[in-house]
């Protein structure tokens, strides 16, 4: 099998997820301070209140359109962020929108009130009655607080996925609402060519990234590679391996590491886009992906036939031997998150030591593969069985199997709880941050 091998970084270069995070809290700064520039020199209003309301309403402006950017999975992001990370973001960014738009409406509303000596709740429906793009303001104020709710971490745990995404696509309906409603009545936004100019760029900049990443790319791509599934193979009892070919897949910029959203296009799946990570570096000619039956989307490829179309998003995540620090790595997986850990052993050079913990021998997906893999490359490949207690990733445990584990980079991928412990692990082992790679968002596993 032809991989793509991938030297590591050397040690004193920049990692590329610094240079993305930097270039993003850049990109943010600079757009917070051209956004007071114009904001000043539009001039102030006799009321401190509407001052404040009409700033804090710029930058809640600014913030949907900075949201805007981190969902709209562009590759360049992506690939050295990572979507949890992004994800993550995107949450506490969509927080960061509802107060500053709340202290907008309060501060407006009650600023109003003083100068007409009228309630806030009549000033505010006066304002809507009387003032073009208030009533669609106050449309948009009240998505966002619904989908501030249902993001809330005790609804969120509360509802299914597919009602919390339907809910949290209202987003992009507020979004249009607002911009609508700065164009009608923003002083700012009308105050000069250059605001005007400067605005309406900013809107453009985000939402042509949501379509570009979210719509057209992922059209061009599956246009360009026609991805057919060629075989279907149990792996054991609720395990099943997907392989997949396709046009052009040498110029698909997938990594070892990475996941797609997969759509197979049957007359009862077309609609489920299901998230799994490829178990086999990409090597110009297939694609594999391994399952485990976690539910009736993943139940059911065992049923896909041969020559299915498939539609596939992505290529996603950072967890990749782009972020390498060291020559050598440990790789730790844990149940079915060995998908990615055995194409990474697959990609990786220099030596490597990967450490496959399951309950039993049984639930060693895949470790034919991993023992003849790490063979071939000079590997050491511990499995490491028995329930959760004792920890058998625990600091002493790790040390015996890996000596000189804070030399190398650390791959990381398994259930939550267990990502956890190791995590814990590492760190009283003294591993320095940016030598650990992993990704929390479910869909990476």
């Amino acid at each position: 099998m032809t991989t793509v091998q991938s030297p590591p970084a050397p040690p004193t270069a920049i990692r590329p997820r610094v240079v993305a995070r930097t270039g993003l809290y850049a990109v943010l700064a600079a757009n917070l301070a051209v956004v007071t520039f114009f904001f000043t020199q539009a001039g102030f209003a006799s009321n401190t209140l509407v001052v404040l309301g009409r700033l804090a309403g710029l930058y809640g402006a600014l913030l949907m359109a900075f949201q805007l950017l981190l969902v709209a999975r562009l590759p360049w992001l992506d690939r050295r962020i990572g979507m949890d990370r992004l994800t993550s973001w995107h949450r506490w960014t969509g927080f960061g929108i509802l107060w500053t738009l709340l202290t907008h409406v309060v501060c407006i509303t009650f600023g109003y009130a003083q100068s007409s000596s009228m309630d806030p709740v009549n000033q505010i429906v006066d304002l809507a009655e009387t003032v073009e793009g208030v009533l669609r303001a106050v449309v948009a104020f009240g998505i966002i607080l619904v989908v501030g709710a249902a993001s809330a971490r005790y609804a969120r745990r509360r509802l299914a996925y597919e009602t919390w995404h339907f809910i949290h696509l209202y987003t992009y309906v507020a979004v249009l609402l607002a911009f609508t409603h700065q164009v009608a009545v923003g002083t700012t936004f009308t105050a000069s060519d250059a605001a005007t100019a400067y605005w309406y760029g900013v809107w453009s900049v985000a939402l042509c990234s949501v379509a570009l990443g979210r719509l057209v790319l992922p059209l061009w791509r599956n246009w360009r590679h026609q991805l057919r599934v060629t075989a279907v193979v149990p792996e054991a009892d609720n395990v099943v391996s997907i392989y997949m070919s396709g046009r052009d897949l040498d110029r698909m910029p997938a990594r070892a590491g990475q996941f797609f959203l997969w759509r197979f296009l049957t007359r009862d799946r077309w609609w489920q886009a299901n998230p799994f990570s490829l178990s086999a570096a990409p090597d110009g000619r297939t694609l594999r992906l391994t399952a485990k039956a976690a539910g009736d989307g993943s139940a059911a490829l065992r049923h896909v036939k041969v020559g299915t179309r498939v539609f596939a998003e992505g290529p996603y995540g950072a967890f990749t031997a782009l972020h390498r620090t060291r020559p050598d790595a440990v790789l730790i997986a844990g149940g079915v998150g060995v998908t990615p850990i055995r194409a990474l052993l697959e990609e990786l050079e220099g030596h490597a030591v990967v450490i496959y913990r399951v309950a039993t021998d049984r639930d060693a997906v895949l470790y034919d593969e991993l023992r003849d893999l790490a063979l071939a490359k000079g590997a050491e490949l511990h499995l490491v069985t028995g329930p959760p207690v004792p920890d058998r990733l625990a600091p002493g445990e790790l040390t015996r199997l890996v000596p000189d584990i804070a030399d190398r980079d650390v791959f990381l991928c398994g259930p939550p709880p267990m990502m956890n412990a190791v995590l814990g692990s590492l760190r009283e082992l003294d591993v320095p941050k940016p030598q650990i790679h992993f990704e929390r968002f479910s869909l990476a596993g």
